[in-house]
């Protein structure tokens, strides 16, 4: 296993890329790598008055996605993530069953990360873009 590959591990047996929000929003993550991250949402729980799915729903399922690969990418460096700025075009509304959300990086540096997240329904049509810049700063002293 590499070394990238095996941090990868450890991050996600150590639940920091699991749990909090991700649990609340019933968020699961299904593919976590330095290059892409895919992860899915329910609409039932997370829609707005309307019956639609609630837009910041779909911010918190992109925020999330992008936050987890800028993680990746900064641990194998010793530095954490922190979101700084995000941006979303809503396209379609969503009523029922699940939004998938793929994460792809933009930009990856030393200080910062930078992703785009494109959001479907069940069908495959785009119902969200989003665009994440996150920091990454030293990690705390424990």
């Amino acid at each position: 296993m590499s070394t990238q590959a095996q941090e990868l591990k450890e991050l996600l047996e150590s639940g920091a890329l699991t749990g909090g929000l991700l649990e609340t929003m019933g968020i699961e993550v299904t593919e976590a790598t330095p290059e892409r991250v895919v992860g899915r949402m329910p609409v039932e729980g997370n829609r707005q008055p309307f019956g639609l799915l609630h837009g910041g729903a779909s911010c918190v399922l992109a925020e999330s996605l992008g936050s987890i690969g800028s993680t990746v990418h900064a641990h194998a460096f010793g530095r954490v993530a922190v979101g700084i700025e995000i941006n979303a075009t809503h396209h379609r509304s969503v009523t029922e069953g699940h939004v998938t959300g793929v994460a792809t990086p933009v930009h990856l540096g030393r200080t910062l990360a930078t992703w785009d997240i494109t959001i479907t329904d069940d069908a495959g049509k785009k119902v969200c873009t989003a665009r994440l810049t996150c920091m990454l700063r030293e990690a705390p002293a424990n």
